[in-house]
């Protein structure tokens, strides 16, 4: 369903009664640069996601509060597609842990408005993973169910693999929040970091 609001005001009134996913912010028609009202929304959800629309020429450094801001003109379509990356999943055989939205059905993982298309096997370690937050899942373990395996002699398939995971989801693959080497041992995936 979408709503129209005509003043910032009203918009905030719209979002407490309706709880949307999604506020588009026309800071354009309103001859406004749109932070106040974007930090107005947040301050009331801070989930909720916002797409601000602003003018050509206009700062956009100062509508740090949109997770999405978007310059006039554009086309209908590229609107589309920012809906699309922000709005929630639909809730088939979905798993969300976090920011994670991951749907092994269709082969695809979302984390921090970033949705990356994974292979089978990618799609199976992250399966076994997320069904198990919080446990440590051994090498062997992971060898046998996602390759069908009790080889261990190459080891770095499974490091290359997690590594593959850990850029579809980390911010900083490096220092990884949701898949946690642990050493000589295995993997843990941490949904609440």
């Amino acid at each position: 369903m979408v709503d129209l609001a005509v003043s910032g005001n009203k918009g905030l009134s719209a979002i407490a009664e309706q709880k949307p996913d999604i506020v588009i912010v026309n800071a354009a028609s309103m001859r406004t640069s749109g932070r106040r009202i974007c930090k107005s929304i947040h301050d009331f959800d801070k989930h909720l996601s916002i797409i601000l629309i602003i003018e050509a020429g206009q700062d956009s450094c100062k509508a740090i509060d949109a997770e999405v801001i978007l310059v006039r003109p554009f086309t209908l379509q590229k609107l589309i597609n920012r809906i699309k990356l922000l709005a929630p999943p639909e809730r088939n055989n979905m798993m969300i842990a976090g920011p994670i939205q991951f749907d092994p059905d269709n082969n695809w993982v979302r984390c921090h408005d970033r949705q990356t298309s994974l292979t089978p096997r990618l799609t199976e370690l992250l399966r076994m993973l997320m069904e198990h937050p919080g446990e440590i899942i051994e090498r062997s373990e992971l060898f046998k169910r996602v390759w069908e395996t009790t080889y261990m002699g190459d080891t770095r398939t499974m490091d290359v693999h997690i590594s593959w995971l850990r850029q579809a989801l980390e911010e900083d693959p490096r220092h990884p929040r949701y898949i946690k080497t642990i050493r000589g041992v295995g993997y843990r995936f941490e949904a609440n970091s």
